[in-house]
């Protein structure tokens, strides 16, 4: 185990984490005064499934992304110029550093916070957002080279599999801002699973990156948990859906040489399984009763833990320790025999389950 933690540069990442923390602390209360300046507030009820209780300024995303790009920088400069740094990126192949495919990432997520923050400015129509999220998934994928194979041979498969992907966590990610604290929480637990599984598979620069989400996503948890002083807003929730989705494709599940089962590609899944089982069932709630899927309400899993009688705070702390969970379960894939990957899917079956079961009681008792 000692060897393990020595070989795959967790004191790297740590520091890398770190930094992003730090950065995106000390730049929240700066996002905030012009959030203020600018009138970028979300104010009480301005629409009905808003329901906090102040004006909260909502540029918590330029912080997030403000930390995220100034680590990725700094680390980029010591790499470069500092001899000790430079041997980090040996032999690792997980992005074309300097090259087309990390610049793609970084261009790709600056439009993502942008996209949002000009929906968080004036609500755009639902076709709009859905355009300018499918044409920053397919500039990602091209200019990237991002893809999700699911081992069909199929280069149009691939790409539009992977398309697909990326727009789906932009909007359960997007969809599950809904509460002080529950969105970034539970994308810094995914990030961590996802900093988990590369560096198992010693996928060092891709667990640099995750280290680094993790950094700036538990940065502004610190201003966002309940009573939230700044909220992401759409700015935010786009910016990390987009590391998410680019970050659960860069890991590598399948090992021959480690996994003893496919199922290991199922892992984003399961860590995501939270927010994209929210997503799903928001979306059937929604089309069941007659309204648009894109229009918020208040059927969301943290929303049922409310009606149940639970306080804000806790309701969020449940649905984290449930991704938390479900996402642990996920790691043992990663090395496990058929048998082993069977009972974890199993287990996350029965977790989701639960969510179902609290959803059905919350709504009768809502009723």
């Amino acid at each position: 185990m000692i060897e393990f933690f020595k070989n795959t540069k967790l004191f790297q990442d740590a520091a890398v984490g770190l930094c992003a923390f730090f950065l995106t602390v000390f730049l929240v209360p700066l996002c905030k005064r012009l959030a203020y300046r600018l009138d970028l507030v979300d104010r009480p009820k301005s629409e009905q499934h808003k329901q906090h209780g102040r004006e909260t300024p909502l540029l918590g995303g330029f912080a997030m992304f403000g930390g995220w790009i100034l680590t990725l920088v700094l680390a980029f400069a010591l790499i470069r110029f500092v001899p000790c740094f430079s041997g980090f990126l040996e032999g690792q192949a997980d992005f074309s550093v300097g090259g087309r495919e990390l610049l793609a990432v970084v261009v790709c997520a600056f439009f993502s916070l942008l996209l949002g923050f000009l929906d968080d400015r004036k609500p755009m129509k639902a076709s709009i957002k859905f355009g300018g999220q499918f044409l920053i998934a397919l500039a990602v994928v091209l200019a990237g080279g991002l893809r999700i194979s699911l081992f069909v041979p199929s280069e149009l498969f691939s790409i539009a599999v992977t398309v697909l992907w990326i727009m789906f966590i932009f909007n359960a990610i997007n969809f599950f801002d809904n509460m002080d604290g529950l969105a970034v929480g539970t994308a810094a637990i995914a990030f961590a699973m996802f900093l988990c599984a590369s560096l198992f598979n010693g996928q060092f620069f891709v667990s640099a990156l995750c280290a680094c989400s993790l950094g700036a996503a538990a940065g502004f948890w610190v201003f966002n948990r309940h009573p939230a002083r700044m909220f992401m807003g759409d700015a935010g929730s786009h910016f990390l859906g987009f590391l998410l989705a680019v970050v659960s494709i860069k890991v590598s599940y399948y090992n021959p040489e480690i996994a003893g089962s496919r199922f290991a590609v199922l892992i984003p899944l399961i860590i995501l399984a939270v927010p994209i089982f929210d997503a799903l069932a928001v979306v059937w709630i929604r089309i069941r009763n007659g309204k648009p899927f894109y229009v918020g309400d208040n059927n969301h899993i943290s929303h049922r833990f409310l009606h149940m009688g639970f306080s804000r705070a806790v309701s969020v702390m449940l649905v984290h320790l449930l991704a938390l969970t479900i996402g642990l379960g996920a790691l043992p894939i990663l090395w496990g025999d058929g048998m082993t990957c069977a009972l974890l899917l199993a287990q996350s079956v029965v977790f989701l389950t639960i969510l179902s079961v609290v959803q059905c009681a919350g709504k009768q008792k809502e009723n």
